[in-house]
């Protein structure tokens, strides 16, 4: 038996004794205590007797004993921390005891004069405490709204009952944390945060809200900036203070049906652990019921969301404050601690990671997912793990709304000009190093802009941007989201802004490319009104304006008609790529790179012919390539030029291009195929 299980026998003790005094009382006014079906029924000799006694507590006089009578006590604990009277004490006491000692079951059976009821009633309760069932005092430490009842340690049941009637419980929780045991109460799985939130990076916005906790402050609202972590910024704060801390997911309790029942066991949690509560985020709830919950326990209460605190939540003000992102020197502690040596030695965690937006808790899940990848391939933890744990942290809901690509090419697989290779590494540069230099240079402008990376790809169809998004995306670790254009425009007003918000919002907290191909069909030149439709039409070109300044992430616009975009958008752009068409090497490259080493090819096949004759772009060339090798697979043979010639007159009906003679030469009769 622990140490806290004895303390508890030992108090319990001593309600023994007065149980005990209380049964040769009721033995000594009972006409017919030999009676074997006592407790069943009333005799008129009881009934008598019950009028002839006056009902008064067993042991006047008696305060409860004294709570602090050992300090180090969960039950001094429990007093200090939810501000219990000594008489709260004794009360909880009476009502645990058949949870301890099953004797107690019976002694209240015979005291409630019902075999049946064998829990302490209020007014049994009452009486073994030393107050008269109708002192006031003593009946309000058992309202709904006293320290005992409103922190959950002790529940009333049968409301239907007279209040003396009605029988006192504590929850099995109650039991087990006074009998020494700390684990969390099953109910509150999947509410409850389960990762250790202790020792996470203490930072100034922590420091400040630590002292208000401290100075009493029970009352907190962390707006979380993007790449932060409020409930890390919570935990920092609690630790820093001296309390422990629960994480409380807002949006799971919110969805449940018992959700008041489960806030009410979160407090009983923070109360008999010393802690506070963190719960989040509160981005489109109403967190009325938890506030009213924590409104009269004396628990810390930190709600944290990356939107504004609304006044009408709450009659009670709450200290603000701001979460920001961890130093690139926090991070790389982090990493290090969460690794804890499991990396390969020549990789910097921190450093292949610096681009990801990762808060506190979002780099311990990463680096478990990272090990996790690197014991299933038996090796140590690489870039390519880093980044996997990175990405596993996205959450699900830009899914929903744009389509998701794992990128599978690299920059060598791209064949393009030397300018447009080195536009396409300085947006990976910016991506990549937006940190340091928005962030630790303070390179950012004012007026609410966001810290977004965004890109312009402008050139006719085929000519590789949209696989440069995919090696962009594939260069820095995150995947690709193509935003589908047939689930943002609307033919109702106002709706397409309200899909893109959903998008940026979405975006915004995921590490990924978000690519908006066609893009001059949502991001087109504003007109003059002439019309309704006109000045709606420049209303949406105007939000775009607006949202792509506060956007923080990652986006590419990729339009085969850059002269249709309107120009304060390609203001706001931080790269401008033009995709040309390519000239006859970059084409040879491109007929090399697409047959691939690994397609048989017959000796007959001409490249520099192919690219001297047609001028196709990169798309149109790995198409025929494809078609080529279907044609070779089908006849079982290596490809020929026969083939390749026969997907490039294919390609040439998809485009309406005409198959010239001066353009096949002696291949012709392959073109008619």
């Amino acid at each position: 038996m622990t140490a806290e299980g004895r303390h508890l026998l030992e108090r319990l003790a001593s309600l023994e004794e007065r149980i005990r005094a209380a049964v040769s009382a009721r033995r000594m006014t009972d006409p017919n205590p030999d009676d074997p079906f006592r407790g069943l029924y009333l005799s008129d000799a009881t009934v008598d007797a019950l009028l002839d006694d006056r009902r008064g507590p067993y042991e006047e006089g008696t305060d409860g004993g004294d709570a602090d009578a050992d300090p180090a006590s969960r039950l001094a604990r429990l007093a200090s921390g939810a501000r219990l009277s000594p008489l709260d004490i004794e009360l909880l006491l009476v009502a645990v005891a058949p949870d301890v000692d099953s004797r107690f079951e019976q002694f209240y059976g015979y005291l409630n004069d019902d075999v049946t009821r064998r829990r302490a009633t209020a007014g049994l309760a009452l009486r073994l405490c030393g107050r008269p069932e109708a002192d006031a005092e003593g009946r309000a430490r058992l309202d709904a709204g006293a320290p005992l009842v409103r922190s959950g340690l002790l529940t009333i049941d049968e409301p239907e009952r007279p209040f003396l009637s009605r029988t006192l419980r504590v929850p099995d929780r109650t039991v087990a944390h006074l009998l020494g045991d700390d684990r969390p109460d099953p109910d509150l799985a999947g509410v409850i945060f389960a990762d250790d939130l202790r020792a996470l990076p203490s930072t100034a916005d922590s420091a400040r809200l630590a002292r208000a906790l401290s100075n009493g402050i029970k009352l907190v609202y962390v707006h979380e900036r993007t790449g932060a972590s409020g409930l890390a910024c919570a935990a920092a704060a609690f630790e820093e203070s001296g309390l422990g801390v629960i994480g409380v997911d807002a949006e799971r309790l919110a969805s449940l049906q018992d959700a008041p029942a489960l806030a009410r066991a979160i407090v009983r949690e923070a109360v008999m652990r010393g802690a506070g509560v963190a719960c989040g985020p509160v981005d489109g709830l109403t967190p009325t019921m938890i506030l009213e919950t924590f409104a009269d326990v004396p628990v810390p209460l930190v709600l944290w969301g990356t939107g504004g605190w609304d006044p009408r939540w709450s009659q009670r003000p709450p200290l603000q404050c701001d979460a920001f992102p961890l130093s690139a020197a926090q991070r790389a502690t982090l990493w290090r601690d969460a690794l804890d040596g499991r990396v390969a030695p020549h990789v910097d965690a921190a450093a292949a990671t610096a681009h990801f937006v990762l808060g506190a808790l979002a780099v311990r899940r990463a680096a478990d997912a990272a090990d996790v990848a690197a014991r299933c391939d038996d090796t140590t933890v690489d870039i390519a793990h880093l980044r996997y744990g990175a990405r596993g942290q996205n959450a699900a809901g830009l899914e929903r709304l744009a389509r998701r690509v794992e990128p599978t090419v690299d920059w060598n697989d791209l064949v393009l000009p030397d300018t447009v290779l080195a536009g396409l590494r300085e947006l990976a540069a910016r991506a990549r190093h937006r940190d340091t230099v928005l962030g630790e240079w303070r390179m950012r402008p004012g007026g609410g802009r966001g810290r977004g990376v965004t890109g312009l790809f402008a050139g006719d169809s085929g000519t590789g941007k949209t696989m440069s998004a995919e090696v962009i995306a594939t260069g820095l670790g995150l995947d690709l989201y193509t935003v589908n254009l047939a689930t943002v425009v609307d033919k109702y007003i106002g709706e397409t802004e309200k899909n893109l918000e959903r998008i940026f919002t979405e975006a915004a907290g995921v590490n990924g490319v978000l690519l908006f191909d066609e893009a001059d069909a949502i991001f087109g030149k504003r007109s003059e009104v002439r019309d309704a439709h006109d000045r709606y039409a420049n209303v949406e070109s105007a939000y775009l304006l607006q949202r792509m300044e506060t956007f923080d992430g990652l986006a590419i616009l990729a339009t085969n008609l850059r002269a249709n975009l309107d120009e304060a958008f390609t203001r706001r752009l931080d790269i401008v790529v033009d995709f040309p068409v390519p000239d006859e090497p970059l084409r040879q490259a491109l007929w090399e790179r697409c047959l691939g080493n690994r397609v048989p090819r017959s000796h007959d096949v001409d490249l520099s012919f192919l690219a001297n004759s047609f001028e196709l772009a990169g798309g149109h060339i790995r198409s025929a390539a494809v078609t080529a090798a279907y044609l070779a697979a089908e006849a079982a043979r290596p490809v020929a030029m026969a083939d390749v010639i026969g997907a490039v007159a294919r390609e040439y009906r998809k485009l309406g291009r005409m198959c010239l003679p001066r353009e096949f030469g002696p291949y012709l009769e392959f073109a008619a195929v």
